[in-house]
């Protein structure tokens, strides 16, 4: 007989694909829960087969959450509540956050058991800079929202992270290069399963190689970072400069436009004198 869980709330990674992912203290909380929350009650009860366990379900998802959460926050003070995605880890690019943080409000134990989460897992597959990354999860199907999406983070310096389906991949990957400049990028597909891949090449290459054929599966596209902007000219720093100057003091000019441009502040500094006499 297993002892019982402290009562709260338990975060519990699961399997991307293949269920040999499995922790063993993620098996040990999901065997001992009380309940556990998911997306879809058919997809976990495999997993909880693959361990050999019965454990209530109650389904949470974004159609009901609203309606489900209330009565989840009143169990935690007397049983564990375990919350699990169909696949990764909860909260990421699903709305679990709002169940955490009422956990929280109501002075409920909240604990995480990490485990696999395909934004990382295609990180490291794609062969791109890792030391700053950003996520996106999936961009919006509208044309118009899309593109302003893709603006909003054209001059992050980070390699980007997006979720996608087959049949919007090469859409997704021309608006991407529209939007991006025609960047190195990896598309990553079945990742932990036996047809794992990782394409690599351009984003117009990959839009180009996917327009016929969208591969099946769920997609992670991983974008490298933009190429160092072009240094700033002799005019672009007097203009800079003169804008500066019509509401800052010198010092505060040469600044500004230093930190702006990354040009030398004490080479502004004397061309801003300049420019006030």
């Amino acid at each position: 007989m297993y002892a019982e869980l402290s009562p709260g709330l338990y975060i519990v990674a699961t399997p991307i694909g293949n269920l040999g992912d499995l922790s063993p203290r993620a098996a040990d909380i999901l065997s001992r829960a009380a309940v556990i929350a998911v997306e879809d009650t058919r997809v976990t009860a495999k997993l909880m087969q693959h361990i050999g366990s019965k454990r209530q379900m109650v389904p949470y998802h974004d159609h009901n959450a609203e309606q489900v959460r209330p009565g989840l926050i009143a169990r935690m003070g007397t049983e564990a509540v375990a919350l699990v995605s169909d696949a990764g880890t909860p909260l990421i690019s699903d709305p679990g956050y709002k169940l955490v943080r009422d956990a929280r409000a109501a002075g409920h134990l909240v604990v995480t058991i990490p485990g696999p989460c395909a934004a990382i897992a295609a990180l490291t597959l794609a062969g791109l800079p890792t030391d700053r990354f950003l996520f996106m999860g999936f961009l919006p199907a509208k044309q118009g929202a899309r593109s302003s999406t893709i603006a909003e983070v054209a001059d992050v310096r980070a390699t980007l992270i997006f979720y996608e389906s087959g049949p919007r991949l090469s859409a997704t990957l021309t608006a991407l290069a529209d939007g991006l400049g025609d960047r190195e990028a990896a598309v990553t597909r079945e990742i932990t399963k036996r047809f794992e891949e990782a394409v690599t090449g351009t984003l117009v290459q990959l839009a180009a190689r996917y327009a016929d054929t969208p591969p099946k599966g769920e997609i992670v596209i991983v974008i490298g970072p933009p190429g160092a902007p072009e240094p700033a000219s002799k005019d672009d720093a007097d203009a800079a400069l003169a804008e500066a100057l019509t509401r800052l003091t010198v010092s505060q000019a040469a600044g500004e436009v230093a930190k702006k441009l990354g040009l030398d502040r004490k080479v502004l500094y004397a061309r801003a004198l300049a420019m006030k006499r």
